[in-house]
């Protein structure tokens, strides 16, 4: 779609961007994350398959998106291991050189003979798509073929212009996601041998911020054109809104929402009583401060309303927006916004990466893969992770062992005290 030339102001849960004189040009580099450490959740783990990546470019109208595909990978002794590269440029910031090394073996050859459940990743405003790489590839790794998507944001480097660029994203995320779903179902992948893994009864949804937007509207939640988030556009732009195409809906079996935008009083994209239609089951996760999409008025109220989908909500109490995305190595001297945009002041990012990959696979491998053990994962004995109960005799070391069958009053999958600081809620379709 052409550049929209319309003129609003969007509030960005607060958070809208306040441009300033250029800083420094220096180049700063992030360095490849640490591998996942021994005190991570079980199902945080890579899994057993090796894994392949490709990158290619689609069409969509007069803009072109990239995919970045993982998928399960046979084996091969000749590999060599995919670096994701990115350059991040924000008007009033230092540039940010991100280079972060991969598992996933580039141009591997395909598993052949088996399909395999599809994941399509939309990252945030801004975002790119190696952003959720290292999600990405454990999920491929665990029998997924997984597609990113860059959405390549319109760049801004003053007012008028972020609101140009804010507004193709309210506009471009869903179309984005229905062109990858369209193209996937149509067999018209480039990278050769991807198609054919794909089973297309099993195909789930998870984005990021402006993706989690994005997701529920491509899962069916049709967008309420009077809302304060479309309030200045024009009758063309709003015409340009997608809107749930039935067929597409029925394909989506699971949908996983980080931080989504679009709930909160300043932007109501959605009606209660549209984001009731929603009958894919749905994971949404959040920092319960996190005041970009208002977590309180937002992202709860979701969860509430969307009350004809078998729903969980997975919060980090004391996190912010930032609960999504790579753990990195900053490099010394890394300026405040680099780091707020990277980091979160309470969590730890490595760990807040291993709870959502415990979760998410648990939650996908349920609804994509049919595997009803992974239910006992979701369905926690108690909502707020520490008040679960492991009982354990004076000097008892447990080495690391993770809740299971035997712990029945504690979260599954997590190591004796390292359940903590996190809730889980679910509700069933009709509550």
């Amino acid at each position: 779609m052409a550049k929209p030339a319309w003129n609003f102001a969007i509030a960005m849960g607060g958070a809208f961007l306040a441009l300033a004189p250029l800083q420094v040009q220096a180049k700063l580099r992030a360095g490849a994350p640490p591998s996942l450490a021994a005190e991570m959740p079980e199902l945080a783990r890579v899994g057993e398959s090796p894994v392949g990546t490709n990158f290619e470019e689609l069409a969509v109208a007069d803009r072109r998106i990239g995919l970045r595909i993982w998928y399960p990978a046979a084996r091969s002794g000749k590999t060599v291991r995919a670096v994701y590269r990115h350059r991040r440029e924000v008007p009033g910031q230092r540039p940010l050189e991100v280079v972060e090394q991969g598992i996933a073996a580039v141009r591997a050859v395909p598993v052949k003979g088996a399909k395999f459940p599809l994941v399509v990743m939309s990252h945030g405003y801004g975002g790119w798509a190696e952003h959720l790489s290292r999600l990405g590839e454990t999920l491929a790794s665990r029998g997924y073929v997984v597609i990113s998507i860059d959405h390549r944001d319109m760049p801004f480097s003053d007012a008028p212009s972020f609101m140009r660029s804010f507004g193709g994203v309210l506009v471009n995320r869903s179309h984005d996601q229905h062109a990858v779903l369209r193209t996937i179902l149509a067999g018209k992948l480039a990278t050769s041998g991807i198609t054919e893994q794909i089973d297309p009864d099993a195909i789930g949804l998870l984005g990021f911020s402006m993706g989690g937007y994005g997701t529920l509207v491509t899962a069916g939640v049709p967008l309420d054109t009077s809302a304060p988030a479309f309030r200045q556009f024009p009758p063309a732009a709003l015409a340009m809104l997608l809107k749930p195409d039935p067929a597409m809906v029925a394909k989506v079996r699971a949908v996983v929402a980080l931080a989504p935008w679009g709930g909160q009083p300043d932007a109501m994209a959605w009606r209660n009583a549209d984001l009731g239609t929603l009958r894919a089951p749905l994971l949404l996760i959040d920092g319960d401060r996190d005041d970009v999409v208002d977590f309180e008025r937002g992202v709860k109220r979701i969860f509430a309303a969307a009350n004809q989908s078998d729903r969980y909500l997975l919060v980090y109490r004391e996190a912010a927006h930032n609960i999504a995305g790579n753990p990195m190595t900053l490099p010394a001297g890394a300026d405040f916004q680099t780091i707020e945009f990277l980091t979160d002041p309470v969590w730890r990012k490595e760990r807040i990466e291993a709870i959502n990959a415990h979760f998410i696979g648990a939650f996908l491998d349920l609804h994509l893969k049919g595997d009803a053990a992974k239910r006992k994962y979701l369905d926690v004995p108690t909502p707020l992770a520490a008040d679960g109960q492991w009982s354990s005799q004076f000097g008892q070391q447990w080495g690391g062992t993770v809740a299971g069958d035997n712990q029945p009053n504690y979260w599954r999958g997590f190591q004796r005290r390292w359940a903590r600081g996190l809730e889980l809620h679910h509700k069933k379709a009709g509550e």
